[in-house]
């Protein structure tokens, strides 16, 4: 297998990330919502046709409207089926469940009819844990500085915490992984990197002013991957987050006591 054929495939296979809303300091969406996969001319399904064991990844530019089109079922049933809350924000290397809770891979795919009922009620985000979640990864912190901000399981604006520090300062790798994520194309979290350290869990690292490493690169733990800034932000800080399984937890529960 050629060294690109392989970067495009830990690429693929890693960014199950990303996943429900990935918080900031601010909203945010998807850039370039509309051409490509997101630009499908398929009308949006009355009824909602679940496909047991399956999952779709978002990809840059796509949308949850299109997704549900492209794959015959209804925004809202896949919001509900995958947690989401509106304005149901996607982001690339989210997976997507393509059929109700309970549904097995086993399955034949059956077909699920919903009718919209006046004053139904957005379905709630699942909640994100509150006790740890056991890890055999020994976390550090990614930078030197003021905790500004904490984690808020129910604000999905508040899920993970923020360093306040000075531009230029080192953001470091909290454990070590591959970088899976390296790019500005998340509005509301500048310059972002994300990392994965097993098949369970990924860390993210937002507001960075220069990015210092690439898309599937090797990084040990405490090792620099990005130099603190305040793109999308107004401030020099860190945004950090812990994901686990794609849905994001307390980083205080993981990192050691200052």
């Amino acid at each position: 297998m050629s060294a690109d054929r392989m970067s495009k495939g830990l690429r693929a296979t890693a960014l199950l990330l990303v996943v429900s809303t990935l918080g900031a300091c601010g909203t945010a969406t998807v850039v370039k919502p509309g051409p490509g996969r997101g630009g499908s001319s398929h009308s949006t399904p009355q009824a909602s046709v679940a496909k047991p064991g399956q999952t779709a990844v978002v990809r840059r530019g796509d949308t949850l409207y299109a997704l549900a089109r492209i794959h015959n079922i209804t925004p809202r049933d896949l919001a509900a089926w995958n947690g989401l809350a509106e304005p149901y924000t996607i982001y690339p290397g989210q997976a997507l469940r393509l059929y109700p809770g309970g549904s097995g891979a086993g399955r034949a795919p059956t077909t699920v009819v919903t009718a919209p009922r006046p004053g139904t009620a957005t379905p709630a985000p699942t909640p994100a844990p509150t006790t740890a979640i056991k890890s055999s990864i020994s976390w550090r912190w990614p930078a030197d500085g003021a905790l500004v901000g904490k984690f808020v399981g129910a604000d999905v604006t508040k899920q993970g915490v923020d360093i306040a520090g000075t531009s230029g300062q080192p953001v470091r790798a909290s454990a070590a992984g591959v970088v899976v994520y390296s790019g500005a194309g998340l509005v509301g979290f500048g310059e972002l990197i994300i990392v994965k350290h097993s098949d369970q869990w990924l860390s993210a690292y937002g507001h960075n002013r220069k990015r210092l490493v690439n898309e599937g690169q090797s990084v040990k733990a405490g090792e620099q991957i990005a130099e603190m800034g305040r793109t999308g932000t107004s401030r020099d800080m860190l945004h950090f987050e812990i994901r686990y399984n794609g849905k994001p937890v307390d980083p205080l529960l993981y990192l050691p006591p200052k």
